[in-house]
C-alpha cells in the first residue's frame, strides 16, 4: 500500500432516515461532525459508501459512511480503502460500544469484535483485526432488553442533552488519533 495513503476514517451506522437517531449510528454522527469541520459534503462513491476527502490536522483523510447495513459494511470499507490505496494500518473505525458507559471513549488498535456485527464484517473483509477502533460507549440495555433491540433505539432524552458535546469530543479524539497517533490520543481521551 502507498506510504502517502490517506487515513480512512469510517463511521459505522445503518443507512436511511429510520435509523438516524439510533445508538448504532453513532459512527455516522461523528463522521458528520468531522465532515462539517472539513467543510465537506458526503458524495456517493463507487465502492458503496458516502465519502468526503479533505485534510484533518494537516493529514490527508477520507471520511467513509458505508451505504450497506451494519452487518455488511466490510465490503464498502475495504472497497473504499483499496481505491485510496490505504492498508488496514490506515483505517480507523468509529463505532458504538455496549460495554462502556454512555459517552466514554476508548481507542485501540486491533482486538476482538465483542459481538459487533459491523466490526465482524470489516474484520472478515479485511482479513485482519489490525485496524484502529474508536469506541463510543452507549451503555448496556436496561433490564432484560435484547442488546440488538437496544442499539436500534434512539438515544434517550437524557442522553440527547449531552449527545452533541459527546459527538464533538469523539471527533476531537479521532483528530488526535490522526495527528498525534494512538498512544497520545489514548493518554488524552482515556483519562475521563
Amino acid at each position: 500500500m502507498a506510504d502517502d495513503a490517506p487515513m480512512v476514517l469510517v463511521g459505522l451506522g445503518n443507512p436511511g432516515p429510520r435509523y438516524e437517531g439510533n445508538r448504532h449510528n453513532i459512527g455516522f454522527l461523528v463522521l458528520d461532525e468531522l465532515a462539517g469541520r472539513l467543510g465537506g459534503r458526503f458524495k456517493a462513491h463507487k465502492a458503496g459508501a458516502e465519502v468526503v476527502e479533505g485534510r484533518l490536522a494537516d493529514q490527508r483523510v477520507v471520511l467513509v459512511k458505508p451505504r450497506a447495513f451494519m452487518n455488511l459494511s466490510g465490503g464498502p470499507v475495504v472497497g473504499t480503502a483499496k481505491f485510496f490505496k490505504a492498508g488496514p494500518d490506515r483505517i480507523a473505525v468509529v463505532h458504538d460500544e455496549l460495554d462502556l458507559p454512555f459517552g466514554t471513549l476508548r481507542l485501540k488498535l486491533g482486538g476482538g469484535e465483542n459481538g459487533h456485527n459491523g466490526l465482524r464484517s470489516i474484520t472478515k473483509s479485511l482479513g485482519t483485526k489490525d485496524y484502529y477502533r474508536v469506541r463510543f460507549g452507549i451503555g448496556r440495555p436496561p433490564g432484560r432488553m435484547d442488546p440488538a433491540d437496544y442499539v436500534l433505539r434512539d438515544f434517550s432524552a437524557a442522553e440527547r442533552k449531552d449527545l452533541a458535546l459527546e459527538v464533538d469530543t469523539c471527533a476531537d479524539a479521532v483528530t488526535a488519533l490522526v495527528s498525534q497517533g494512538i498512544e497520545a490520543a489514548q493518554n488524552t481521551y482515556h483519562a475521563s
